[in-house]
């Protein structure tokens, strides 16, 4: 139970867990682990899952389905036989011997713990309920940033401690090389093969950047001539994560500094409706995914750009929770807004950023939306580049009209209200589903002419986009 217990305490707290595994053939633990990480809803389901006062402290709603006698016993007989390669008489003998006194003494008495008590598996109604109940908690708990992000950081100079901040951003030195390349990059004449052969040639040189920030360690060689050298070799456990799908360009130029470095992704959209990003998959590198060995790793986390800066603290986030040291996450970006520069290191101050250049400010831009540029179910936004729909009606005046200042406010009069994502019957409509009804342009009848998004300015484009052609 303590372990089964700390599982779930991870998993409350939007850490990273391995469960382990039993096997019911050989009636012991198997060597594998059930990596989990993520949930939204956790489900606890098991005869004993009421018994232990230190499990039911950890739910938020107790459940116990009572089932007619005969069903369960007809169920065991169908899941042993298929299952577990037992006989209908061993089945059976256990069932009398141990099964049936241990549910009548131990798993019956266990309902009085319980919120709810639901007579029959198949009780609609019920499981109506209860569906209604996780949604209306879902929503009571959905927060809304990404606009508080955009301008947090307008009186940065008296709000936040600059020499702090100056410490934790590495910014490349603005030789007349660089802005030479970032000329080039900014430029919306330049070809697709000269963006790609400049976006290349900066990751080269921004990770090389990073790399002279974490500590190396000695090392002792001897020359082709025999002599001694005192040297230092690169830290082993050193990890890049790209954050899709633009910080995939970044990883042509950490291979060609560092080959054989392990390589994972976070896939992070943003949601049509609120712009707020969602974390769709993830794919870490093994020695990230260990709580042995994630304390260790100098994790260098790749994007293209850093705009509201929500996107980078999601990505960050998920390394913390699975034990990654804020210290050992180094951030490279091309290009940085101020504002997010100010949220992501208010949140995470030991975080280290490099980047080429930083743009003093974001706007709110509304892109026309062509026939066929946008398919529900697939990508609907970069992570950071915060696409949302948006409707044809104007917005509430007390909306536009929102002082980010109040939002920061931590006094009890200013609660989750302010961040409460507006469930309406129109936005609902919009999902990530290929189930939608669409017109013969490829989106949604209903969807609205355009989309919004914070964009960088002066920026440089959506280097997903222009790099991959898309």
């Amino acid at each position: 139970m303590p372990l089964f217990a700390q599982c779930l305490s991870d998993l409350k707290q939007g850490k990273a867990t391995e469960i382990p595994v039993y096997s019911f053939v050989h009636h012991q633990r198997i060597p594998e682990t059930k990596y989990i990480y993520g949930a939204s809803v956790i489900i606890v389901e098991g005869i004993m899952a009421l018994q232990s006062p230190e499990l039911r402290s950890l739910y938020d709603l107790k459940v116990f389905v009572n089932c007619d006698s005969d069903l369960m016993l007809a169920r065991r007989i169908r899941r042993d036989v298929k299952e577990r390669g037992r006989d209908v008489d061993g089945i059976l003998d256990q069932y009398l011997r141990f099964v049936k006194d241990s549910y009548d003494n131990f798993v019956q008495p266990s309902s009085r713990y319980a919120d709810i008590i639901v007579p029959g598996s198949s009780n609609h109604i019920a499981i109506e309920l209860l569906v209604t109940h996780v949604k209306r908690q879902l929503e009571s708990r959905s927060l809304r940033f990404r606009k508080v992000l955009a301008h947090i950081g307008e009186d940065g100079a008296s709000t936040y401690e600059t020499d702090r901040l100056d410490k934790q951003i590495t910014l490349l030195a603005q030789t007349n090389q660089l802005l030479g390349i970032m000329t080039i990059l900014r430029d919306r004449t330049t070809s697709r093969e000269e963006f790609i052969f400049h976006i290349d040639r900066l990751s080269t040189i921004i990770v090389e950047k990073a790399l002279t920030l974490i500590l190396c360690t000695p090392k002792t060689i001897k020359t082709p001539q025999q002599n001694v050298y005192p040297g230092v070799a690169q830290t082993k456990n050193l990890v890049g994560i790209s954050i899709l799908r633009s910080g995939l360009p970044f990883s042509q130029g950490l291979r060609r500094v560092v080959r054989d470095i392990p390589i994972g992704g976070i896939l992070i959209q943003s949601d049509p409706k609120t712009g707020e990003p969602l974390l769709l998959k993830s794919d870490l590198p093994h020695c990230v995914k260990s709580k042995e060995t994630s304390g260790d790793v100098k994790c260098l986390l790749l994007d293209s750009l850093m705009g509201t800066g929500a996107a980078a603290i999601m990505a960050i986030r998920i390394l913390l929770d699975h034990g990654v040291i804020a210290s050992n996450i180094i951030f490279l970006t091309y290009l940085i807004s101020r504002p997010a520069s100010y949220a992501v290191l208010r949140a995470f101050p030991d975080v280290q950023i490099v980047t080429a250049a930083i743009d003093p400010k974001l706007d709110e831009m509304r892109i026309p939306v062509h026939p066929g540029s946008l398919v529900l179910g697939e990508a609907a936004g970069e992570g950071d580049f915060a696409v949302r729909w948006a409707d044809d009606e104007k917005e509430s005046e007390e909306k536009e009209r929102m002082d980010p200042k109040e939002v920061l406010k931590t006094d009890s009069e200013v609660g989750a209200e302010h961040f409460r994502v507006r469930a309406n019957k129109e936005m609902e409509e919009y999902k990530f589903s290929r189930g939608r009804s669409v017109g013969k342009h490829g989106r949604s009848d209903s969807s609205p002419a355009e989309k919004r998004a914070w964009v960088i300015s002066p920026g440089m484009g959506h280097v997903g986009d222009r790099y991959y052609l898309t």
